[in-house]
């Protein structure tokens, strides 16, 4: 028997997808404008398909903007926090999830009030540390601090890691594994969904960061890409080539779109394991 479609389900379906054109349609509008020639932007009624079609917007903005060089210092950034932090994190939630120790929920509880500290309460106390450091102009700034424990991903792994059985931990002490061996060879393989999702979480973060490395950085050999496009609009005395920039943001937005769509399956996974076992 075919199972009839109730209008509760229909009218769900059309919220949902109404939601989903509000997220699709600039990414849309993003494409099309950087399709076009910088007089055909304001054109009413806009102009969804570009014509004609000018690609030269994506050959110019390799020489307009420091582009080439804000993706490099991006990349190694965000591998290093992505790779670093994940490690840091999951141990600590390791520990917090399946360890005793004194005063660990207080420990916990104190970790978690750090959440509620705005991060612009913390730039002027950062901006002295770094400049004693002599940090200033450097990848530091951006790689130091996000590479240690980040208790955003600390509380999230942990909520995983409390679902998981902890009888594997006592299989694994009698086996004769230490506590980093069963982290290690037990745990951490069984929270590929939870690791997947953080790495996907602090690749978005990390690169799509602006203000850090506004802040922190000044030479063009230290910017990064999102500085990169903001620089873009120095470039132009009265009017900002809107293509140009558009070009260098589905440029810029490509890595992130392409991780989301590939790891899709581990983050949705993650989010229901976290949700029902925490």
């Amino acid at each position: 028997m075919k199972r009839k479609t109730s209008p509760k389900r229909v009218a769900a379906f059309l919220v949902l997808l109404a939601g989903a054109c509000t997220m699709v349609l600039p990414f849309l509008w993003m494409l099309s404008t950087s399709l076009k020639q910088a007089n055909l932007v304001y054109t009413i009624p806009p102009q969804w398909i570009p014509n004609p079609f000018d690609w030269a917007n994506y050959k110019e903005v390799w020489h307009a903007a420091n582009l080439l060089t804000g993706i490099k210092n991006s990349t190694v950034i965000t591998l290093l926090v992505v790779v670093l932090s994940t490690l840091t994190s999951s141990m600590s939630a390791f520990a917090f999830a399946k360890l005793h120790f004194p005063a660990k929920n207080a420990i916990f509880l104190m970790l978690l009030s750090t959440m509620m500290v705005p991060g612009v309460v913390l730039l002027v106390p950062d901006f002295i540390i770094y400049t004693r450091l002599k940090w200033i102009d450097t990848l530091l700034p951006m790689i130091v601090p996000a590479s240690l424990c980040n208790i955003s991903n600390i509380f999230f792994m942990r909520q995983y890691m409390v679902g998981l059985p902890s009888a594997y931990l006592d299989a694994a002490k009698i086996d004769g594994c230490g506590y980093f061996k069963a982290y290690w060879r037990i745990f951490l393989p069984l929270c590929k969904p939870a690791v997947v999702t953080n790495a996907i979480m602090l690749f978005m973060g990390t690169w799509n960061d602006y203000m850090t490395p506004l802040l922190f950085t000044h030479s063009e050999a230290r910017q990064t890409v999102q500085v990169a496009i903001a620089m873009l609009n120095s470039h132009y005395e009265q009017q900002t080539d809107i293509p140009l920039v558009m070009a260098a943001s589905l440029i810029a937005v490509l890595p992130v779109l392409i991780l989301f769509i590939t790891c899709q399956k581990y983050f949705t996974d993650s989010l229901v394991m976290t949700g029902l076992k925490g």
